[in-house]
């Protein structure tokens, strides 16, 4: 049985979708959860009474990752709430864009990576502090790191940019557990696939449904509590020979 009893947790980005399934799975297994959010305050403060009603503990923080302060803000509050001791951090705070190759903007391009790659990267590098042996960091990839999904052609929309910033998000991922190994601080990627979640909203339409699934051994779209699951497994100590992977959460796409 996975246990979290006494650890502390951060899961960025966890006021909806795989960020909030993470949260509530963490906190199933004893963890204190500290809900990060950008914009969506109500659905984060819901997201913490609930977690307390099921007899738990967290607390809502906020933070604009995709600014150039954003992560020295967060890390700065973690410090407060947390002491000297961050036993878990989840990197799920993250957008995506679906376009023409021809249709992206510079300030697409830059506000997907100062989301998705620079504020993870300053993150974990404002919180050393208070990370130590023992202590665990996933990062939510994605099978289009490795994966090209899709039709691809110079007419078709693609996720091309979003998918290069989580190729970035792995090579950090594969650096950081290098780096912070020697330190016992383990480091792994767990990269979905198509996810029943706002960003994959083309799953809600018959040919959007068809193309998913037709991609998969598994016949179902994923829900955000199967990726919730194996983030809390890497998160425990169940985990503790597992570091710089990568682990494909994907119902068998593209097998």
């Amino acid at each position: 049985m996975i246990t979290l009893e006494d650890k502390t947790a951060l899961v960025t980005g966890a006021s909806r979708g795989i960020g909030r399934a993470t949260a509530i799975a963490l906190a199933a297994a004893g963890a204190h959860v500290l809900v990060h959010y950008g914009r969506s305050k109500q659905e984060a403060e819901s997201l913490v009474a609930e977690i307390q009603r099921k007899g738990g503990h967290a607390d809502a923080i906020s933070a604009d990752l995709a600014t150039a302060e954003g992560a020295a803000l967060l890390a700065k509050q973690v410090r407060a709430l947390v002491g000297d001791r961050l036993d878990v951090l989840v990197l799920n705070a993250g957008i995506s864009k679906l376009a023409r190759i021809a249709d992206y903007t510079v300030e697409d391009f830059d506000n997907l990576f100062a989301t998705n790659v620079r504020g993870p990267f300053f993150l974990v590098q404002q919180l050393l502090p208070v990370l130590g042996e023992g202590s665990s960091i996933v990062a939510i990839s994605s099978a289009v790191a490795r994966t090209v999904v899709g039709k691809p052609g110079l007419e078709n929309p693609s996720v091309l940019a979003y998918a290069s910033t989580k190729g970035a998000l792995e090579t950090l991922v594969r650096n950081w557990a290098a780096i912070l190994g020697p330190g016992g601080i383990r480091v792994n990627a767990v990269a979905p696939g198509v996810i029943d979640t706002d960003m994959s909203n083309f799953t809600k339409t018959e040919a959007g449904r068809e193309v998913a699934l037709g991609m998969q051994a598994l016949k179902r779209i994923g829900k955000p509590e199967d990726i919730a699951d194996v983030v809390a497994f890497l998160a425990s100590d169940a985990a503790r020979w597992i570091t710089g992977a990568s682990i494909p959460v994907d119902g068998g796409s593209k097998l």
